[in-house]
């Protein structure tokens, strides 16, 4: 990991009638090369300011060092608040094809609070946030030996509640910007993702393009079960879930989000499972994903309802796929041209993974 220290300027830092900021160090991992607004003065003195001043409007004193992580889609630092490890304030700048990700963040809470946390302050034209602390990783929990595969099982029920409130809110996050990636959207976004990707050889492109009446009779397959959109996080791996309380979990990192068929969310948590608990275990995190379904009284038996699973999940290779365009302007995409692609290979050459 690479780190540097800077120091940003304040107000008054240069007549004195100031104190200066607190250092920063800012760690770019393995993306040195990408192009992001923190390089520029201007907008590093607006964003920090902004977030400085909604510190002082909720009492908080910044007590240390900021930390800044610069990435490819998205600026974000932690405030120290206080002397334990989780007084902490969180401030968040996505990429403009992520910027959506503010006013959906203001609007879940709004819709599901006790599925997400709530924002201290939200900008949403400028894409940026401000956030507590929500508590400690679920990966953590489960590297620790804390948590367990029953542990996730309960996280993707909570989550497929959360999904199951959220239905009669698609055209609204809509309306927010959030990408579509409905079952009606996928033969379109498949088009685009193989005619474009330069990364793909003539001969796989052909390959891809020879699938498409699969992918066309897979979508016409899932709309027959009726299952109404909803938001699908796309990426939801157990470093994207909290753990506040016992028992409780709570979801966030909105940026690769869609509305879509809801049960294309189970493709990361699934894969997770299995790779953390073995193939036996991934049927056991579709169930308990579906149970709150079945619970719900959307009238649709249990066996179709996995069916609508397995197909929604391999569906899901396409959100994935578009996902990773999600940069600000002008960073290099070789990387993310290549993770498209694997994606788009996944969707005809893996096995059904439910």
């Amino acid at each position: 990991m690479h780190t540097e220290a800077e120091t940003c300027p304040g107000p008054g830092a240069a007549t004195g009638a100031a104190p200066a900021p607190p250092p920063t160090n800012v760690d770019r991992g393995r993306f040195a090369d990408a192009v992001t607004p923190w390089e520029r003065p201007g907008w590093r003195a607006d964003a920090l300011g902004w977030a400085t001043a909604l510190l002082a409007r909720h009492g908080l004193t910044e007590t240390g060092p900021r930390e800044v992580r610069v990435r490819p889609w998205s600026i974000l630092v932690r405030f120290r608040t206080g002397p334990r490890e989780r007084d902490a304030v969180w401030f968040k700048a996505s990429a403009p094809a992520a910027g959506f990700e503010a006013g959906l963040g203001g609007a879940l809470a709004a819709w599901v609070p006790e599925h997400v946390m709530t924002p201290l302050a939200v900008d949403a034209a400028r894409g940026w946030s401000l956030w507590p602390d929500g508590g400690p990783l679920l990966r953590g929990a489960l590297d620790r030996g804390e948590a367990g595969r029953a542990n996730w099982l309960t996280a993707v029920g909570q989550y497929a509640r959360m999904q199951r409130a959220l239905t009669p809110y698609a055209d609204r996050m809509t309306e927010l910007g959030v990408p579509g990636a409905r079952t009606a959207d996928l033969p379109r976004i498949f088009d685009g993702l193989v005619e474009t990707n330069p990364t793909l050889d003539p001969d796989t492109r052909r390959a891809l393009r020879a699938g498409r009446p699969r992918l066309l009779d897979w979508c016409a397959e899932l709309d027959t079960f009726g299952i109404p959109d909803s938001l699908d996080h796309s990426d939801l791996h157990d470093g994207q879930v909290l753990t506040p309380a016992a028992g409780r979990f709570t979801f966030f990192d909105w940026g690769d989000a869609a509305v879509a068929h809801p049960f294309a969310s189970l493709l990361v948590p699934a894969r997770d499972v299995r790779e953390r608990y073995g193939p036996e275990s991934v049927t056991a995190v579709r169930d308990a994903y579906l149970e709150p379904w079945t619970e719900l009284g959307i009238g649709i038996p249990l066996p179709e309802l996995r069916r609508a699973a397995t197909l929604a999940v391999r569906l899901a290779a396409l959100s994935r796929a578009v996902s990773w365009f999600r940069l600000f302007p002008g960073t290099p995409a070789d990387d993310c041209h290549e993770a498209s692609a694997y994606w788009v290979g996944a969707l005809f050459a893996e096995p059904d993974l439910l």
